[in-house]
């Protein structure tokens, strides 16, 4: 029975979290809270007519499109989150001396499986991390071919490799960062929709109905729009942390075995 991954149980939990976590507090705090302040604001309005109604927390957050919403920042924040602990983890690596040599030594051919065997031998889920696979596949290259200039073109194919999957899998949270506005204009077309059935309504000079359906609509961009600023920003820190991992992998993989090996 293949095992599955990792990432992926963590990003159902995650959701699954998001979504429970999101409505109840809906259901407890935000709609309640909503609806006591329409109410009054209704209540003012009914006895003083000059009265203005203060823009309100609950009731600008209170609609379906800015839950939705908030659940998929929630699940984007995790897997962000996730992924950003990995590349710390990576990036730790990066302090480690996997290579013992000092300047002047020089790593020959017949030296790669005694340098290689203590990378071999450390756990399997830090021997999976980027900077001890590149260090095995250029000992193993350079062992095989004992062509320097083979090992540094390996050494930057794969490195490029990884840097390309890193960036393909920020594509499912960069399609919520699409998916968020999206909503939000869905929130924005349903509250338009329902202010222009009840114009008939303002037309008598009723004009509760087509003020609070337009609210719905803006209120739903407006979020939506914030989340997903906030949300690009966390994005591109995390891609940025990303390409600096490929970089400083690629210079400690040229600092510490590249410049020291000699075919003959």
């Amino acid at each position: 029975m293949k095992k599955m991954p990792t990432e992926f149980i963590f990003q159902l939990f995650a959701l699954l979290i998001a979504v429970i976590l999101v409505h109840s507090v809906y259901l407890t705090v935000i709609r309640p809270n909503a609806d006591a302040v329409i109410l009054e604001q209704r209540a003012q309005i009914e006895t003083n007519p000059d009265y203005i109604a203060e823009r309100s927390f609950y009731v600008i957050v209170r609609d379906f499109e800015q839950e939705a919403c908030f659940v998929l920042m929630l699940w984007a924040f995790s897997m962000l989150g996730y992924k950003g602990w990995v590349a710390s983890r990576e990036h730790k690596l990066l302090l480690q001396e996997f290579i013992p040599i000092t300047d002047g030594m020089r790593i020959l051919p017949e030296d790669c499986r005694e340098y290689a065997r203590p990378i071999q031998n450390l756990p399997a889920q830090e021997r999976q991390m980027l900077l001890p696979r590149v260090l095995l596949s250029a000992l193993g290259r350079f062992g095989a071919t004992r062509n320097v200039q083979d090992v540094s073109s390996s050494v930057h194919t794969l490195i490029v490799t990884e840097a390309e999957r890193l960036e393909s899998e920020l594509s499912m949270i960069r399609y919520i960062a699409w998916a968020i506005p999206s909503i939000g204009f869905i929130g924005t077309v349903r509250g338009i929709g329902s202010a222009l059935a009840q114009a008939h309504r303002a037309v008598e000079g009723d004009i509760s109905g087509v003020t609070e359906n337009l609210g719905v609509a803006f209120n739903s961009t407006f979020i939506a729009l914030l989340i997903s600023i906030v949300l690009m920003f966390i994005i591109h820190q995390l891609q940025l942390m990303q390409e600096r991992l490929a970089f400083e992998t690629e210079n400690y993989v040229d600092e510490h075995l590249i410049r020291h090996i000699q075919s003959d």
